[in-house]
């Protein structure tokens, strides 16, 4: 059995003294207590030093150089601010789907020295993604011309924790292809340099076969048994295992939080 990634081994009586084991499960109860897997901290009865530590560590363990990869052919500066990306400013409308409720969290992320890493204040992030029958908004394409609408598009601005939080829909797919949604990060000269990343969020694709099923906004779109898979996928396979969403299931859709680490940031 292991928890985290120390294995938790039995010892056969008199292999070690008993003070030796004592005190080894004394280190293991304090090592338990400060990454908040203890019955106090699942209940949510932790003191604030503790759950300051944790966070702590859990920012530590995630502060990782995230991959980056192409804009593609639809990213549109719109420079329109908000956390409902849903609707569409040109006439109201509201993109039909399932919710999704998705946080970013952005950090600097030195190679090699987790214990460098900070969130990043007042950094644009820009989310953009097709709806569910596989369009986006603003762009002209040989099967679809939605200049002039805005939907499924937006920026906010990184707070002291480095984050920001959207309200979306779950993505709809388009041939060629898997599941995703496309976010940039730009910084500015208060940082050690300005800089530009550009990515992709992922999902699990049972989670996709079983949201298109359910849901009628999908339905619509056809077979999506004849969709491109993430492993079928040429983008996907340059590190998009290392950007697929975890979702958690709530009683509207699903939310998920992502730390983005930039390196050098």
């Amino acid at each position: 059995m292991t928890i985290g990634m120390l294995p938790i081994r039995k010892f056969r009586e008199g292999s070690m003294s008993a003070d030796y084991c004592r005190g080894w499960f004394m280190n293991r109860r304090k090592m338990l207590a400060l990454l908040g897997l203890t019955g106090a901290n699942v209940l949510g009865r932790h003191s604030s030093a503790n759950s300051s530590a944790t966070e702590l560590i859990r920012r530590k363990l995630s502060c990782v150089v995230t991959p980056e990869q192409t804009e593609g052919p639809y990213f549109v500066d719109e420079r329109l601010r908000r956390s409902d990306i849903r609707a569409d400013p040109s006439d109201g409308s509201i993109k039909e789907g399932l919710r999704l409720a998705l946080e970013i969290r952005v950090f600097s992320a030195p190679r090699g020295d987790v214990s460098d890493c900070k969130p990043i204040e007042g950094a644009f992030v820009d989310i953009w993604h097709c709806d569910a029958q596989g369009i986006y908004s603003d762009v002209t394409d040989r099967d679809f011309n939605t200049v002039g609408k805005k939907f499924l598009r937006g920026y906010q601005v990184s707070d002291k924790n480095g984050g920001v939080r959207f309200i979306t829909i779950y993505p709809g797919w388009y041939p060629g292809r898997t599941v995703h949604i496309h976010f940039k990060i730009r910084t500015d000269s208060k940082y050690m340099r300005p800089l530009e990343f550009t990515s992709q969020f992922y999902f699990d694709d049972s989670i996709t076969d079983s949201v298109y099923v359910q849901h009628p906004a999908y339905a619509r779109k056809g077979s999506y048994l004849t969709r491109v898979r993430n492993e079928d996928d040429s983008i996907y396979r340059k590190g998009g295992e290392r950007l697929i969403l975890k979702l958690v299931k709530m009683d509207e859709g699903y939310a998920a939080t992502f730390d983005v680490g930039l390196e050098n940031a």
